[in-house]
């Protein structure tokens, strides 16, 4: 009788596929051990938290398509765990283990997002590019659009950030009021304003270009300068003073 080829047996209907089915040099987890976790790319990651995969269908496959199904890693680690349990295979022991560690990854993050902005604080914004370290944690990771000021001294030294809405962010519920409540609260002397588009589209909307026409207006007015208005997706940000828009 002929050698049973290892490989063949991922085409099984009949078991769930380990991490120990793979031959050895395959395994992600002996992979990691000798090449390191930065050498493991995202299905090796993810094939290493689920353990296995489903009935018949090999464990790396199963994370495969969970990044497939979300379009990427980044994709993966956004989605809900309503998301999660829809995937065939995953179930809820499965999906609670993924939103766990996901839930690390943004905590991690928040925690040295925080200990950098505590350290920008000491430091005057002086460019597009700073306001946009101290806002983007906030910002970035949200499906929704989020409207937040931040207040600063006569020195653009960081005096606090508050977020004033929730939801699509448009002319009429963007109210100048509001917007400087927080900032003459706080003894405001510049303020800039920020929101996102979760769609990823980093040019101004015609309510955005409103809004800061409005606001900058008012500022004026109440001796409390707009010094920019930013806005943010994943992976990059609009300066409306750099584009001449304040």
């Amino acid at each position: 009788m002929p050698k049973k080829d290892k490989t063949t047996s991922y085409s099984s209907k009949n078991k769930s596929f380990t991490i120990s089915d793979f031959p050895s040099e395959q395994r992600p987890r002996e992979r990691l051990q000798i090449h390191g976790a930065d050498k493991l790319n995202d299905a090796e990651l993810l094939a290493l938290i689920l353990g296995k995969g489903v009935q018949g269908e090999n464990v790396i496959v199963t994370a495969q398509k969970l990044i497939s199904k979300f379009d990427s890693l980044n994709g993966v680690l956004e989605s809900s765990f309503e998301d999660l349990i829809k995937i065939r295979g995953l179930g809820i022991a499965k999906a609670s283990q993924l939103i766990a560690c996901f839930e690390i990854v943004k905590r991690y993050k928040k925690k040295d997002t925080e200990k950098e902005n505590t350290k920008q604080k000491e430091k005057p914004v002086t460019s597009p590019e700073d306001a946009f370290k101290l806002i983007r944690a906030k910002l970035e990771d949200t499906s929704i659009e989020n409207f937040y000021v931040l207040s600063f001294d006569v020195r653009n030294k960081l005096i606090g950030i508050d977020r004033i809405s929730k939801g699509t962010v448009s002319a009429s519920l963007v109210h100048p009021r509001e917007t400087f409540k927080s900032a003459i609260r706080r003894h405001a002397a510049q303020i800039m304003i920020a929101h996102n588009h979760p769609s990823g589209d980093i040019e101004p909307s015609e309510d955005d270009i409103k809004i800061t026409k409005r606001i900058s207006e008012a500022g004026k007015i109440m001796g409390i300068e707009l010094m920019d208005h930013i806005i943010v997706t994943k992976n990059d940000f609009y300066s409306f003073k750099h584009n001449g828009l304040i």
